[in-house]
């Protein structure tokens, strides 16, 4: 009787010292996040060897690791964010301040060819900052999950006449520039099946861009790939459009200019959001454009590479091509 009276007095004084060491470490680790919600970047630790403790310990580092991980993810993308809205507002004030100027001189000029050279230029500063809130408008719906191209939407539409239409709506920038587009397809009636508004603005894109940030020329040409390169092409084809490739054949539109020698570009960024290659942003643009290129082709079940080489950049769209048989069934 007298030993189970010891055992049960030292069971009891080992329970309350195990509760006492327990309420120690609780307390602990209250104060080490109570540091750690100050700002601190500590480590959570415990002295006591109860697995439970420091299973609970090693879970909550994890969380606080991952949450710092995110946190500062979170930071770095409110701050480019932040800059590339102060960009963009720059990029819009320039051709606005530019058309207010050159209309106020308009206004005060009394030599008619002068007044009309300075509504000249005020007009194309308009059409810029127009075409800015355009792409802008265009980005904030493609950001948007819920937004898809129906499939009533995507219809077969011919390339070669689209995309003749686009480069004649240049005309006048390539004649001051002194370029003269070279054009090669494989095939002019082929067809693609894209939403021809979509597909449009994805050609106006590439176009504005090879005219705003090239060092002059453009060249456009057109093939499709044979069966024994469609493996390659499905390293770079949306997840989404490759299953199309076993039984379609793929068609590569390759928009090809050249870049100034000293440029920065990085082809890996090109199609990035607010992304221009220029750090003083001295040339009219969004730096939306070839994001806007990236996301409807990928609405359309497409995708879009690019490459830099030589100081040539090209730029490739990949699309489901068409059958002679669908194509004429079009035609007719």
């Amino acid at each position: 009787m007298y030993v189970l009276f010891i055992l049960s007095v030292m069971t009891c004084v080992f329970l309350i010292l195990f509760h006492i060491r327990l309420c120690l470490d609780i307390r602990s680790l209250c104060g080490q996040l109570n540091e750690i919600a100050r700002g601190s970047h500590l480590e959570l630790a415990v002295n006591s060897r109860q697995h439970v403790l420091l299973t609970l310990c090693r879970k909550m580092n994890q969380v606080l690791a991952a949450k710092d991980i995110e946190h500062f993810r979170y930071n770095k993308a409110e701050k480019q964010l932040k800059q590339s809205i102060t960009n963009l507002a720059h990029d819009i004030r320039t051709p606005l301040t530019g058309a207010s100027g050159y209309i106020q001189l308009a206004r005060e000029c009394r030599n008619s060819e002068k007044r009309d050279h300075y509504l000249e230029i005020s007009s194309i500063r308009l059409t810029e900052l127009e075409d800015m809130l355009e792409k802008l408008f265009l980005y904030t719906k493609l950001t948007n999950e819920e937004f898809t191209f129906s499939r009533d939407s995507l219809k077969k539409v011919q390339v070669f006449p689209l995309l003749e239409s686009c480069l004649l709506s240049f005309y006048t920038e390539f004649e001051k520039k002194g370029i003269s587009p070279e054009i090669s397809f494989s095939s002019k009636s082929f067809y693609v099946s894209a939403e021809e508004d979509a597909l449009k603005r994805i050609f106006l894109n590439l176009i504005q861009n090879a005219l705003i940030h090239g060092a002059g020329g453009l060249a456009i040409s057109q093939m499709e790939i044979t069966s024994e390169l469609i493996d390659a092409a499905h390293s770079c084809m949306n997840a989404a459009y490759r299953p199309k490739l076993l039984s379609q054949k793929v068609s590569v539109i390759v928009f090809e200019n050249p870049v100034q020698v000293d440029s920065t570009l990085d082809p890996a960024r090109i199609f990035d959001r607010f992304y221009k290659a220029d750090p003083a942003r001295g040339k009219s643009s969004s730096g939306l454009g070839l994001f806007i290129v990236q996301e409807l082709m990928k609405k359309m079940g497409g995708d879009v590479k690019a490459e830099l080489h030589d100081n040539m950049l090209r730029v490739q769209l990949l699309f489901s091509v068409q059958s002679d048989r669908s194509s004429s069934d079009l035609s007719s």
